[in-house]
Formats: structure tokens, sequence, C-alpha cells
């Protein structure tokens, strides 16, 4: 059975049903959770210093006060989450994580974009589902 579980949770209504349903796995299965959440690249040109500063200060207070939410819903479970904040492209960010850690359950959130947007950029939970090296559970 699954031993290892990692979220990707980016504060969305889809994550956080992957989340909640990540919460009640761990629960069941008498195991902590991961959540790791993709940060973008700051913006590679910025007009001074003190602004590509202020973004990632932005960013980090940002991500802080949507891990603490993740772990305290995970708390009141009675579930430990260990959360964590990674760079780059969501797709390959994640599945370098999942790679690196040794996860076995990969749950994501189900967005439902439109079939023209799905078609035009494709879906992280679709492509996740392809190139992720674990089983992936997509919550709807």
């Amino acid at each position: 059975m699954f031993r290892r579980l990692l979220v990707a949770y980016d504060g969305s209504d889809g994550a956080g049903r992957a989340l909640r349903a990540g919460i009640n796995l761990a629960r069941a299965l008498g195991v902590d959770l991961h959540a790791v959440t993709v940060e973008e690249e700051l913006p590679k040109y910025a007009a001074t210093l003190d602004e590509v500063d202020a973004v990632r200060q932005q960013k980090q207070a940002y991500y802080d006060k949507l891990h603490a939410e993740a772990c305290a819903l995970a708390e009141e479970a009675g579930v430990r989450l260990h959360t964590a904040t990674v760079v780059g492209h969501e797709v390959e960010a994640i599945k370098q994580y999942v790679l690196s850690h040794g996860f076995d359950l990969l749950l994501v959130g189900f967005h439902g974009h439109s079939a023209i947007s799905e078609r035009l950029r494709g879906s992280t939970s679709g492509s996740l589902v392809l190139h992720a090296p674990c089983t992936v559970m997509v919550v709807k």
C-alpha cells in the first residue's frame, strides 16, 4: 500500500479537494502527508533590485500563509503535514520532487478548464498523470 503521500497544493479549489483526500488517506494509512507548492520564477526583467525583493517577499508571505492553513487543516484531522515550496515549471518541478523524495502516490486536484484551454495549453493534472514517476490520484 502507499506509504509516501504527496499533494500538489496551490490553494485552488481543486488542490483543496486533493489536500482533504490526502489527509483522509494519510489518517487511514497512519502515515504523514507531504504537500508541495510550485513557485514560478521571479520576473526576469525588473526595474530595480528592490522590486525583485518586494516580489520575493510577497510570494514568501503567500506561500507561508497557504502552508499554515493546510497544516492547520491536517492537524485538526490528526495528520502531520510537511510542506515545501519549489521553484520551476509546475509539472517538471513536481516530477523532480517526487523522484528526489521517493513518493509512491501523488494527489492532484482537477480544475475543469474548458476543452479549448485544455487543447491549447494542456492541463497540469493531465500532464502529471502522463509524466509522474508514481501513481497519480486526480481528485474531483
